[in-house]
């Protein structure tokens, strides 16, 4: 038996069907919980992987958007040759 973090509740979970790391969810508050520890077996609340994956995307909508400046400044320079 493990303890949600968040409610309290009793968590059975078999220690021989996870590892350390994996991921579930709590029947009675919905919480998403990772086994930080096997013996005993200990529950804490995931990281919220959502998050990283909208920073990440920024990261690639801002490296897209300095291309795209590049691009217009070869254009101006394409221009300046065909005088």
């Amino acid at each position: 038996m493990a303890t949600c973090p968040e409610c309290d509740a009793e968590i059975e979970v078999d220690e021989f069907d996870v590892d350390k790391g994996d991921q579930l969810s709590c029947p009675e508050c919905g919480s998403n919980l990772e086994v930080v520890s096997l013996a005993p077996i200990e529950l804490d609340v995931a990281p919220d992987d959502d998050e990283d994956e909208d920073e990440d995307d920024d990261d690639l909508e801002d490296e897209e958007g300095d291309d795209e400046d590049e691009d217009e400044d070869e254009d101006e320079e394409d221009e300046g040759w065909e005088e």
